[in-house]
C-alpha cells in the first residue's frame, strides 16, 4: 500500500509522495507533513531479532517511503550505515545497573542525529532524480548543537545541493562549536546568530514559507528543503532504532517476544521521542515514552497540565541540544490528539505563535497516556553522571544523563518493573568541561580538546576519530549575523543579494 502525505494544517485533499515530500521539507501552509493513513507493519520481532541494523532499516523505512524502489532504498541504507559508524551494530544496546542504555553515537558526529543525517542526503538525491528536479537544493538548518555538524557531514560535497546551518552562538558546547566552524565541503556554509535556537528555527521555518523569497530562489534555480526533524527524511529513520532495540533485547535474552518495555528519550524538539511514538503505533511493544527534559520544562509542563506555555524564562544548561522552549514535531502528535483534525491543529498553531500558549482539551489530553514526562535540574543532571561513573564505571554524557534521571523519576513514582532503555544521544567527548565537573565534584578550569584531554585521563575510554582531527582542522565559516539579518545571509552566501 501507498503511504502518501499530507499536511498537518490543511484538508487532506493535497497530498505529496514521500519524494515529494522530503524534497519540499515543510508543507506551504506552514505545517509539517504526515502520512494521510498510518502505514501497518506486521513485524516478526523473532526474525528481526536475527537482523542486521542495515536489515531492520529496511524494513521499517519502505513502510513510509513507499515510492522509493526496493534497490533504491537498499543503496540508501547501505550508504548511511557502513563504516562511518564505529560499531558494526551501528546502536548497539548495553546494561549498566538496572537500565538499558541505546547507544546512538557511534557516527562520524558522535551523536543521534547521526543516525538520520547520514541517510537524508541518500533520500533526497535519490528525490531529486525520481521528481526531474532541475534545481539545486539548498538545505536551511537551525541547529542547538548536533543537528548542524551531522547534517553538514551528511551533506559536505553532495551534487545538487547546498546547506547552510544557523547555530546560537553563545548556545552550544565547545566541541559542539568546533565541529560547525570546522566542517569541510564547498557546499557548506555556517552562520552563528547572536539569539537562541528557538529564534533560530522560528526563523529558518519563516523563511522555508516565503513566498517571495521561493520566487527568488527559483530565479536562480535554487530550491529550498529542511534538515531540521521537520523533514520527513530526518523523522522515519530515527523510528528504526527503536524498533532494533526491541529485536535486540530479544536476542540479548533480556526479554521474550511480546514483553512491554519502555523508553526515556532526552527530549527538546520532540523529534526522537515521537519516533518511538511512531514506532509504538507500528506494533513494537512499547509502555511507556518518557518524555525527559532539563530545566526548560516547557514538554514537562504541557503533558502534566495539557498547556503549553512557552513564556518562560530561557535557561542555558549544559545539555545544550535540549534548551528548546518551542518543540516543532509536537504540532504533529496534537494532529493525532485532535483525531486528524487539521483546522484544530492550525488554531493551536496560531495560539503559540500569537500568545505563546495553547491548552488542549480534556479528550486531548486523555489520548496522551503513552507518555510520562519530568525533568532534573543541573545539579541532579550532574548527580547522575557522577553515579554511573563510579557505581558502574560507565560515563554518559549530560543530554544522556537528563533521560537517565528522570527515568529513575518515572519507576519510583509508578512502581513500573519492565526493562527501561535509556535513550543515549551523545558520546561524553561531545560535552567534556560538563562530564569532568560531574565526576570531579570541581567546576572544570578548561573546556574543549583541553577537557577531552583531561576527560580521556580520567574514564580511559578511547577519544573519537572526528574530536581528534579537531587539533588540527582549521576553521572555515566564522560568519555571524543577528536573527533579523538570516534571509539577506542567505542571499549573500548564495550570491545574488
Amino acid at each position: 500500500m501507498k503511504t502518501l502525505y499530507r499536511s498537518t494544517r490543511e484538508t487532506a485533499s493535497h497530498t505529496m509522495t514521500s519524494s515529494q515530500a522530503v524534497l519540499q521539507g515543510l508543507t506551504p501552509d506552514g505545517g509539517l507533513f504526515v502520512p494521510v493513513t498510518l502505514p501497518t507493519a506486521n513485524f516478526d520481532f523473532d526474525q528481526l531479532a536475527t537482523m542486521s541494523y542495515q536489515e531492520v532499516a529496511y524494513e521499517v523505512l519502505k513502510l513510509f517511503f513507499t515510492d522509493y524502489t526496493a534497490d533504491e532504498l537498499h543503496a540508501c541504507i547501505d550508504a548511511a550505515y557502513g563504516d562511518q559508524f564505529d560499531d558494526p551494530k551501528i546502536a548497539p544496546v548495553t546494561k549498566h545497573g538496572q537500565q538499558y542504555y541505546l547507544e546512538l553515537f557511534h557516527g562520524p558526529t558522535i551523536a543521534f542525529k547521526d543516525l538520520a543525517l547520514q541517510i537524508l542526503p541518500h533520500l533526497m538525491t535519490t528525490a531529486v532524480k525520481k521528481n526531474h528536479l532541475q534545481a539545486e537544493v539548498v538545505i536551511l538548518a537551525a541547529t542547538s548543537g548536533d543537528t548542524g555538524k551531522a547534517a553538514m557531514a551528511g551533506f559536505a560535497d553532495v551534487d545538487q545541493t547546498r546547506i547552510i546551518v544557523f547555530y546560537p552562538k553563545d548556545g552550544v558546547s565547545a566541541i559542539q562549536k568546533q565541529q560547525m566552524v570546522t566542517q569541510t565541503g564547498a557546499n557548506t556554509s555556517v552562520v552563528a546568530i547572536n539569539g537562541n535556537f528557538d529564534e533560530a528555527q522560528t526563523t529558518v521555518k519563516k523563511l522555508l514559507n516565503d513566498h517571495q523569497l521561493h520566487a527568488e530562489l527559483a530565479t536562480h534555480q535554487f530550491q529550498f528543503s529542511s534538515a531540521n526533524s521537520i523533514n520527513i527524511g530526518r523523522l522515519f529513520p530515527q523510528v528504526a532504532y527503536y524498533v532494533y532495540t526491541y529485536a535486540q533485547l530479544i536476542k540479548q535474552g533480556q526479554i521474550k517476544n511480546g514483553d512491554e518495555i519502555n523508553f526515556s528519550v532526552p527530549t527538546g524538539n520532540f523529534g526522537d521521542i515521537l519516533a518511538g511514538y511512531y514506532a509504538k503505533q507500528l506494533g513494537t511493544p512499547i509502555h511507556k515514552l518518557i518524555c525527559a527534559s532539563n530545566r526548560n520544562n516547557v514538554l514537562t509542563d504541557f503533558f502534566n497540565t495539557g498547556t503549553y506555555d512557552k513564556n518562560r524564562e530561557f535557561f542555558l544548561t549544559s545539555s545544550p541540544s535540549m534548551d528548546i522552549l518551542v518543540s516543532s514535531n509536537l504540532e504533529r502528535l496534537l494532529f493525532y490528539l485532535t483525531g486528524s483534525d487539521a483546522t484544530a491543529t492550525a488554531k493551536l498553531m496560531t495560539d503559540l505563535q500569537t500568545t505563546g500558549r495553547y491548552t488542549i482539551t480534556p479528550a486531548m489530553r486523555a489520548n496522551l497516556a503513552d507518555f510520562w514526562a519530568g525533568f532534573v535540574t543541573e545539579s541532579q543532571d550532574q548527580a547522575e553522571i557522577h553515579h554511573l561513573n563510579h557505581a558502574h564505571h560507565y560515563t554518559i554524557d549530560p543530554h544522556t544523563a537528563v533521560a537517565s534521571a528522570v527515568a529513575k523519576q518515572y519507576q519510583a513514582a509508578t512502581r513500573d518493573q519492565r526493562p527501561m532503555v535509556v535513550v543515549s544521544t551523545a558520546s561524553p567527548y561531545k560535552f567534556p568541561q560538563a562530564v569532568l565537573t560531574a565526576i570531579t565534584g570541581e567546576l572544570s578550569a578548561v573546556d574543549g580538546l583541553a577537557a577531552v584531554d583531561q576527560l580521556h585521563e580520567l574514564i580511559q575510554t578511547p577519544i573519537p576519530a572526528t574530536v581528534t582531527a579537531l587539533r588540527t582542522a582549521p576553521v572555515r565559516h566564522k560568519r555571524v549575523a543577528d536573527v533579523d539579518d538570516m534571509g539577506t545571509t542567505i542571499k549573500t552566501i548564495l550570491n545574488f543579494n
